[in-house]
């Protein structure tokens, strides 16, 4: 299941999409939409930006603002930067792969083979649907 954060996340990214003609948004607009702690979505956004899918500017008309277009940041990008890795054991992982400790033969587990199908479906949908899959349509 995602984490609060990374709904979080979705839901900012999302918001930030909607207001694309806006300069910038406030986090206090976000915050109040959604509601989520300023703070909380205040560290959420940090990594975002620093993750290069937001951009940000201080002072008078300041806020948050996507820097890249909503079709160009695929859903897979942001739950690994918030999440880690999306596979459900570690021993199929692509990115963040570490042997099963439990696991005597990798090569025999059966377990191993339906979750490397299981993650392959899974990053087909992820690394194909994009934020602005997720953008409601009003």
């Amino acid at each position: 299941m995602l984490s609060k954060k990374t709904k979080y996340a979705f839901h900012a990214l999302t918001y930030l999409g909607k207001h694309m003609d806006q300069k910038t948004v406030l986090i206090q607009d976000i915050s109040e939409e959604y509601g989520i702690s300023h703070k909380f979505l205040e560290n959420i956004l940090l990594e975002l930006r620093k993750a290069g899918i937001l951009g940000s500017k201080k002072g008078k008309g300041g806020g948050y603002y996507l820097i890249k277009d909503p079709k160009d940041v695929p859903l897979s990008k942001v739950i690994r930067l918030l999440e880690g890795p999306i596979a459900l054991l570690p021993c199929v992982s692509l990115n963040y792969y570490e042997p099963c400790a439990e696991c005597k033969n990798e090569a025999k587990c059966g377990l191993n083979k339906v979750m490397i199908q299981v993650r392959d479906e899974m990053l087909k949908v992820l690394e194909n649907k994009t934020l602005a899959d997720i953008l409601d349509k009003e």
